[in-house]
């Protein structure tokens, strides 16, 4: 995918749905990344003197200042960044559905789905085609289950700190981010074998090690969260049709940038759906059922 037209994309989205719902969600914060050694400064050199990295990366080494943070290789600016602040997103969006009384709050019954060459069928509603947009859940999926989405388990923190008082965006083995009222998320750990949504001992122990080689100031734990990324084995998309039936489709497996993917995943699938103009083969589902069937 080309990443200035996803970027784009995202942030007229995040635009749009901002004057919809008549609230800010986006928020333009600079990205520090923390340098550990002389070889990394000189990596960070080499990479800002590449022409599609210039408007991104600054070529001057900072430092912030903050006798908090621990950086003595100092750190290396990333231009263009911020933050979407997702679950205030999820709950003006879900109040707007609400509103509008477009949204049944349930669980899916797949057995209930009932296909034809014309339509799709689901209780009470009848409908040309379906989306099927689940994360981690489409596993459970008797349409999709074979397509190879893994599940990535991630888990981080939620602290509080008077003293720390950074207003970037921190990224170094974990990445601090302000969020306000002296609140920083921070995270996140990566377990390719456990797919549950209950935090552990081990992950927090974790961030709290990477934490302290970060910061000096004291902190308090606030929350602990673990969530499943979708994540698939060759780190691209899963969008398209169904190999069977052709009017059923998903979108899926956006991985840990799926707030940035996602506006522009789901233009190109309309776009197919609607416009019949082709997926960019390497997020097509095709690519995947060309192998297993």
């Amino acid at each position: 995918m080309e990443s200035k037209r996803t970027i784009r994309t995202s942030l007229s989205f995040l635009s749009f749905v901002r004057k919809k719902l008549n609230h800010k969600f986006f928020h333009e914060i600079p990205l520090y990344r923390r340098l550990n050694s002389i070889e990394e400064q000189n990596n960070w050199h080499v990479a800002t003197d590449k022409s599609n990295l210039q408007n991104y990366l600054n070529s001057k080494l900072e430092e912030l200042n903050n006798p908090e943070l621990f950086a003595p290789f100092k750190f290396g600016k990333v231009n263009q960044t911020g933050y979407c602040d997702t679950q205030l997103l999820k709950q003006l969006y879900l109040a707007y559905l609400n509103q509008n009384q477009i949204l049944q709050n349930k669980s899916f019954d797949y057995n209930q789905l009932q296909i034809t060459k014309e339509q799709v069928t689901y209780q009470d509603i009848k409908a040309k085609k379906i989306i099927f947009a689940e994360g981690f859940g489409v596993q459970k999926n008797p349409f999709f289950n074979n397509l190879p989405l893994d599940g990535t388990k991630g888990e981080l923190l939620l602290i509080e700190s008077s003293e720390l008082q950074i207003s970037q965006i921190i990224n170094s083995s974990i990445f601090i981010l302000p969020i306000g009222k002296n609140k920083y998320k921070v995270g996140a750990t990566y377990n390719w074998k456990d797919k549950t949504t209950n935090t552990t001992k081990e992950a927090r122990e974790e961030l709290e090690t990477n934490l302290k080689e970060l910061i000096k100031c004291e902190y308090r734990i606030i929350e602990h969260y673990a969530g499943v990324r979708p994540t698939v084995r060759d780190r691209k998309p899963l969008v398209g049709k169904h190999y069977l039936y052709g009017n059923i489709y998903i979108i899926n497996g956006l991985g840990t940038r799926g707030v940035m993917f996602a506006p522009f995943l789901a233009h190109q699938l309309y776009n197919y759906i609607e416009n019949n103009i082709p997926l960019d083969k390497e997020i097509d589902i095709q690519r995947i059922y060309k192998k297993i069937l």
